[in-house]
Parts: C-alpha cells; sequence; structure tokens
C-alpha cells in the first residue's frame, strides 16, 4: 500500500469507468438520443470485454495485460460486427447485447475455471 493522497485513485477510476460503461449500455439498449450515447456505448463496447480478458489473463504484466485485454476487445467487437452483417441483422441494441453476452460467459468461465482451481488445490 503506497502513502498519500493518491493512494485511493485506483478504485475511483475503476469505478468511475464501471458506471460509465453501464450507462452507455443501458443508453444504447433503451435507444436514447442523449448526446452521451455515442461516446458511452463505444466505452463500454471496449471495456466489457477488454475487463473480461484482462480477468482471464491475470498472469501477465500489466501493461501487457493492458494491451491484450484492449487487442481482444477489439477483435470481439469486429467479429460480433461482422458475423451480424454476414447474415444480414445488423442492429446497435443487438450488438450490444452480443458483446455483452460475450463478455459475460468469458467472465463465467474464468470464475468456473478458478474455482476448478481452488477446487483441485484444496484436494491434494
Amino acid at each position: 500500500m503506497r502513502p498519500g493522497p493518491g493512494r485511493d485513485l485506483g478504485p475511483l477510476l475503476a469505478g468511475a469507468a464501471t458506471a460509465v460503461a453501464g450507462t452507455g449500455a443501458v443508453l444504447a439498449l433503451t435507444g436514447s438520443d442523449s448526446p452521451l450515447r455515442g461516446p458511452f456505448t463505444f466505452f463500454f463496447l471496449l471495456a466489457a470485454p477488454a475487463a473480461a480478458f484482462a480477468a482471464a489473463l491475470r498472469g501477465l504484466e500489466p501493461f501487457t495485460r493492458l494491451l491484450v485485454s484492449v487487442a481482444g476487445a477489439i477483435v470481439v467487437d469486429m467479429l460480433v460486427a461482422q458475423g451480424m452483417l454476414a447474415v444480414h441483422g445488423w442492429s446497435p441494441t443487438g450488438g450490444v447485447v452480443a458483446v455483452t453476452a460475450i463478455s459475460v460467459l468469458t467472465l463465467l468461465l474464468v470464475v468456473l475455471a478458478e474455482r476448478r482451481r481452488s477446487a483441485r488445490g484444496q484436494d491434494g
């Protein structure tokens, strides 16, 4: 733990990022006409899969983890867009739902793998 006034900045920034991303998802799903809809939704589309990948890549150095997570988020976004365009089913709401589902499934797999690893560690 670092002494000084900046020691609580990490959790504060994480909370602010979560609030912005959540607001972006809600604005996109409700079809709001807010001028914040575009930037907040864009942030959500990058942050949700990046956070899921970062949770899966805990063993990497912080900068490497950040770089790989953001690259993975861009790949997920592009694959979702390409898949939706290929089947002629493009919609912004559908894209947000698909990216959310992929991010949640990735996080679920990470949690299940950690539980399996901890259960295996307790057994032997």
